[in-house]
């Protein structure tokens, strides 16, 4: 699928490291210009621009914003504009991941999450619905296939998921026919940083639950989010889970 984007600006959240990084390596190698959006990540963000600069020059920028934050999706939409004149597709990836026990969960915890996973990228689309539908572009949804098989001590987390596989068929709705939207769900692709997820007996057992044996990889979930853009001009309001079999019970 080399160069099947070529002169089409994508906006890539969260897209510094992780997943993210791997969505952004695939677009731009499919030939389109990126804007890398990071909240923390600075030293990744820049060195993920020189990496994919140094291949094709000016083709990537990046811009840090906090999405908690009201004026994000409009700062967002104006770095895009100012930089390529134009947005064919937003990749809404960033997520606020960890665990929140019932009994321990915050109002301070619930806004991240929510807000994180569920919130900004309502706002994001409704800021880049008009130049959207402008380009007939699309919105592609990093979802996660635990908004239908619920893992413990995550309710906000799965809530916030669940909130965007729902937000996800009806911005299709909502948007069509101009805009198509659309959702990937991944499985294990990268095991979470944080000690809880360290356990060999728990990962194990994970990787069995799969048809395949196996966690995947980044570039699994690149190539999912490459085709919804690029390859599927008829496919909307669709979530694809790219998780080895494991939610379909194979």
């Amino acid at each position: 699928m080399t160069d099947t984007l070529q002169g089409k600006a994508v906006l890539v959240t969260g897209g510094a490291r992780r997943v993210g990084a791997a969505i952004c390596r695939g677009l731009h190698a499919a030939g389109a210009d990126l804007l890398v959006h990071y909240r923390s990540s600075a030293l990744e963000a820049r060195a993920l621009q020189v990496e994919l600069n140094a291949l094709r020059a000016d083709s990537v920028a990046v811009v840090q914003a906090d999405l908690l934050k009201n004026a994000a999706p409009a700062q967002l939409m104006k770095s895009a504009l100012k930089q390529f004149g134009r947005l064919d597709a937003l990749v809404n990836n960033a997520s606020s991941f960890y665990a929140t026990a019932i009994g321990e969960l915050t109002e301070e915890a619930w806004t991240d999450i929510v807000g994180t996973n569920l919130k900004a990228p309502l706002f994001l689309a409704q800021a880049a619905a008009p130049e959207l539908r402008k380009q007939h572009g699309c919105i592609v949804n990093i979802i996660d296939i635990q908004a239908q098989w619920p893992i413990r001590n995550h309710a906000a987390y799965i809530a916030a998921k669940g909130g965007l596989a729902a937000l996800t068929r009806a911005l299709a709705r909502d948007l069509g026919p101009e805009v198509r939207v659309n959702g990937v769900a991944p499985g294990t692709i990268l095991w979470p940083e944080d000690d809880a997820w360290r356990d060999e007996v728990a990962r194990q057992r994970i990787i069995n639950q799969t048809a395949l044996k196996r966690i995947g990889e980044p570039d699994d979930i690149a190539r999912a989010v490459q085709f919804l853009i690029a390859e599927a001009p008829y496919v909307t309001g669709q979530i694809i889970a790219v998780d080895g079999g494991r939610s379909g019970g194979l």
